[in-house]
């Protein structure tokens, strides 16, 4: 077994023990036929992966992860608001009839700010950074921009990312305020294990721990059978996940930069719906 599915299957095992319903409160997400989506939680749920022992990805359910990486790139590389710059259709329920999700996700990475440096976007003050002041603790990410979240489709989820470097290591913590642990705490692992890995190769690097700060995780009413029936599963060993070295440029990467080795994985049988 993964230790992604290591750390999964706990926390899926503690939220379905000691978390709390919202039964008793109106909520804002719903399901399509319009009835209330209601969650199980707990608050505070703080995860540690070590990309130099292993990559993580599930596989007590199978990954998409190139579809996941193509995903962040058209946050983190195309800083795009635009679904139609996107191969996937994950964020269809949320766009306009042009396609856009307002002023949220790669938007607000694209807005460019004035420094003594210079003028750069957040990306790209990120990557000036890591390699021209790499002991500073001040190289991060906010997705969170209050003027802004009236003209958002989605508040942020995974909202901020603080890259560290220790030695030659690079470490990052990504912060999210909210987590669908059955559709989405895989899939954003994944991602940010990749952002880190790019990180590191194009800055000089080691990619080291990716710690995941989750403020409210859950899992939805309807979600439960489905994770009670993951959790009577026997995962299989982590896939060898590897980046082309010849890639230096961040704007250079693609989804098939990557090279995914030896992922084994479980089907989750049924279509698992969606909260909006």
């Amino acid at each position: 077994m993964s230790y992604a599915d290591q750390v999964f299957l706990q926390n899926c095992r503690d939220i379905l023990a000691h978390g709390v319903w919202d039964t008793d409160y109106p909520v804002r997400p719903h399901w399509e036929d319009g009835t209330p989506a209601h969650t199980v939680k707990l608050f505070g749920v703080v995860n540690r992966y070590d990309l130099r022992k292993e990559f993580p990805m599930l596989t007590v359910r199978r990954q998409f992860f190139k579809s996941a990486v193509d995903e962040l790139l058209w946050i983190w590389q195309k800083k795009s608001n635009n679904i139609h710059d996107l191969s996937s259709h994950v964020w269809d329920a949320w766009a306009d009839e042009s396609g856009s999700i307002g002023k949220a996700y790669g938007y607000q990475l694209g807005v460019k700010h004035h420094y003594k440096e210079g003028e750069f976007d957040q990306v790209d003050r990120v990557l000036y950074d890591l390699k021209h002041n790499p002991t500073s603790r001040r190289i991060m990410t906010n997705l969170y921009n209050h003027h802004d979240l009236s003209e958002m489709a989605l508040y942020p989820c995974a909202y901020s990312m603080t890259f560290n470097v220790s030695g030659k290591t690079l470490n990052g913590i990504l912060n999210q305020r909210s987590q669908d642990m059955l559709t989405a705490n895989g899939w954003n692992v994944m991602q940010y294990a990749a952002l880190l890995m790019m990180m590191a190769q194009v800055s000089g690097l080691e990619a080291g721990e990716l710690v995941h700060v989750i403020a409210d995780a859950h899992i939805y009413d309807r979600h439960v059978p489905a994770v009670e029936e993951l959790l009577k599963r026997e995962g299989y060993p982590a896939p060898r996940v590897s980046l082309d070295p010849s890639v230096t440029d961040f704007y250079a990467f693609s989804k098939g930069s990557f090279t995914v080795e030896g992922y084994q994985y479980h089907e989750l049988e049924g279509k698992i719906e969606v909260a909006i």
